[in-house]
């Protein structure tokens, strides 16, 4: 699939994705890319953001791939089961955040556990960093594959943000290409 041939719907996390984050900066670079918008990117509420999703979704006129990151990725695990199957070719996952964990922060996160174990209902990937300070690799691990999604290890990389040095992220989006091949 070349991205010409889809609707990219990019998910943020909390607090939005910044200009210089690779979410933002992918959603200029790319045609048919465009933003999730919520109601509340400071103060999110489940219900809120997986209902954005599942209209969102609803109203794109090509196929969907989803780009989600950090608490983005826990709100399309939740929005998966509400999607109208087949309308969502694939997901692409960076930075879960372990909502599960009792010291997360912020607390309001923790209202999107527990994190979906079902598997999700269209090919999916999730990259994972060693050195994530919101969610360890084996936790990540274990819900990829809990979610028949493919796991890829992106090493010492933080939380794959700005702050970690991740705003263009070439990786990424090379990684990202190859899996739109796939779809």
């Amino acid at each position: 699939m070349k991205t010409s041939d889809c609707d990219i719907l990019i998910v943020p996390g909390h607090e939005n994705s910044g200009a210089d984050h690779w979410q933002s900066r992918w959603e200029r670079q790319l045609s048919t890319a465009r933003r999730i918008e919520q109601e509340s990117w400071d103060e999110p509420t489940k219900d809120a953001w997986i209902g954005r999703i599942v209209q969102d979704v609803a109203r794109a006129r090509l196929p969907v791939v989803l780009v989600g990151h950090s608490l983005g990725v826990v709100a399309i695990a939740h929005a998966a089961p509400l999607l109208a199957p087949g309308k969502v070719q694939g997901a692409f996952l960076v930075g879960l955040p372990d909502v599960e964990r009792p010291d997360f922060m912020p607390a309001i996160d923790r209202a999107f556990a527990p994190i979906p174990r079902d598997p999700l209902p269209f090919p999916s990937v999730l990259v994972a960093s060693r050195t994530d300070p919101h969610c360890d690799y084996a936790k990540a691990e274990d819900v990829a594959y809990s979610w028949g999604a493919a796991i890829v290890d992106a090493g010492d990389a933080g939380h794959i943000n700005t702050d970690s040095g991740h705003g263009p992220w070439p990786e990424g989006l090379m990684r990202f290409a190859g899996f739109l091949k796939r779809l």
